[in-house]
């Protein structure tokens, strides 16, 4: 351990913000990166733990605490501090393919579970991993790095979310030819279209999406396995297959009016405005609009907010969000919420920052609860009628309590619900006879992702539900060491 005072003696930092006025004016990364020296400086915090459990991912009563990718985080952080930056490059590649992705869109579940953060602010993980990968593309030392031979195996992908770029880059170093499938026009999954371009520019995702090409990985865009590609040509020219296709079945909202006009799910709005962004700046007007229009988001997680940062640059002409939870606090409760639990407080992310900018108020409306939507003449959404509630558990099972008197009536002209996914679509695996659980994801253990056809494997949301990219990440590294035990009958694989 380098500095042993370093978390004494520096303050956390992590990547600032460009001023919220300036940036809802455009589609740039609304972040500045740090200079190197501040980067060291936050390195140096990293306590060098006795028992460090930021690298140690589990899940501890439904929430994920640590990283599930087993991260090296002390030691990258280590020599961060020692200004040994390709060093630290080389141990954050280790245990995952994707550091750029993860040092921006996880929410850090590595940071909920830092020792320093018992009573201190916890290491900058986060941005300490996401200057470390810049750097190392900055440098030139991230470069391809193709396989020696070829196995002459071949091995589908389908879905090239962060799941499936993770199979198939394991595979591809195993050296299997790869080739993934993707429906959309580009390439990336919800890293692409279900993250906004100032959160994830989709520069970032390309520029490794390029990489994975030039080591030999082959890439089909505009290509729907089960449509455009049918399932019996896949199971004959490929020796193994695997299914990353996500959960991208929207969670409804079953109350009176949710078919008018007006309402979205969060996902059609966000991918509509990042296609047309992307295709021409906005100007084909192939996008959910919010211009001047009274806008409601229905959900307090990160999608929900990713909708508010695209209504503001819309110039909506109003914004809330709806949270079914009571305001958290500023701290955990350590009765209920103990470390190294995710800690389960009160947050100002980025979209309610530039919401509060744009509108003066902080657009959260908490322990609210949707009773219908109610339309106009034109079959348009024109009122959202809404109730209070209070949760409570009772044997373990969450039950909400309506509060007479706290009935309310929103204007609202768009509609954007934010609730989460329900599972996986259902077409290709019909097609393929794969085995589903309840809740309709695909039926494949855990360590071994195999399905009930042989040759098949399932990883991701497909097979866990809507979860994290970095278990994302997780689960397709592993699904790739089990294919490719299953083609060689022995893997070098982690």
């Amino acid at each position: 351990m380098g500095k042993q005072t370093g978390f004494m003696e520096y303050d956390r930092k992590t990547r600032s913000e460009r001023n919220p006025s300036i940036r809802i004016k455009d589609w740039n990364d609304y972040t500045i990166p740090m200079n190197d020296s501040e980067v060291q400086r936050q390195g140096a915090r990293c306590m060098g733990c006795g028992v460090p459990t930021c690298h140690v991912g589990m899940e501890i009563n439904g929430i994920t605490t640590g990283c599930p990718l087993n991260h090296l985080i002390p030691e990258w952080n280590q020599l961060v501090y020692e200004g040994k930056w390709k060093e630290a490059l080389e141990r954050a590649h280790e245990k995952n393919n994707f550091p750029e992705f993860t040092g921006i869109a996880c929410p850090a579940p590595c940071e909920g579970a830092c020792v320093l953060g018992i009573n201190e602010p916890a290491v900058a993980i986060k941005s300490i991993e996401r200057a470390i990968v810049e750097k190392g593309f900055e440098e030139g030392w991230i470069t391809p790095n193709p396989p020696v031979r070829r196995t002459g195996k071949k091995v589908a992908v389908v879905g090239s979310g962060p799941a499936g770029l993770a199979a198939a880059a394991q595979l591809n170093k195993a050296g299997h030819s790869v080739t993934v499938f993707e429906r959309d026009d580009r390439l990336g999954g919800l890293l692409t279209y279900g993250i906004p371009e100032m959160k994830l520019p989709y520069e970032i995702v390309e520029r490794r999406i390029r990489l994975l090409e030039r080591e030999g990985i082959k890439f089909q865009a505009n290509t729907e396995v089960g449509k455009d590609y049918p399932v019996k040509k896949l199971q004959e020219e490929f020796d193994a297959i695997i299914l990353t296709g996500g959960a991208t079945v929207h969670r409804h909202i079953e109350v009176e009016g949710n078919s008018l006009k007006g309402v979205h799910p969060a996902m059609d709005f966000l991918h509509t405005n990042t296609k047309s962004l992307l295709d021409s700046n906005l100007q084909d007007g192939n996008y959910i609009a919010a211009t001047d229009k009274n806008v409601i988001v229905i959900g307090g997680g990160d999608t929900g907010t990713d909708c508010l940062a695209t209504a503001v640059r819309h110039n909506c002409k109003s914004l809330t969000q709806f949270d079914i939870y009571e305001k958290k606090g500023l701290e955990r409760d350590w009765d209920t919420n103990p470390w190294p639990q995710y800690p389960i407080i009160h947050r100002e992310e980025y979209g309610h920052k530039e919401a509060v900018n744009k509108h003066g108020d902080d657009p959260r409306a908490y322990a609210v609860a949707t009773k219908k939507f109610v339309g106009d003449n034109n079959g348009h959404i024109k009122e959202v009628h809404t109730i209070n509630v209070k949760t409570r558990y009772e044997n373990g099972k969450k039950i909400r309590e309506e509060i007479p008197g706290t009935e309310k009536v929103w204007p609202a002209d768009l509609v954007l619900i934010a609730i989460g996914f329900q599972g996986p679509e259902q077409s290709v695996l019909e097609q393929l006879s794969i085995e589903r659980n309840a809740n309709t994801t695909v039926k494949a253990e855990y360590g071994r992702y195999t399905t009930n056809v042989d040759g098949i494997f399932a990883a991701g949301d497909m097979r866990r539900g809507q979860s994290l990219i970095v278990w994302a990440i997780h689960e397709g590294r592993e699904v790739a060491r089990e294919c490719d035990r299953f083609l060689m009958e022995e893997t070098d694989l982690p």
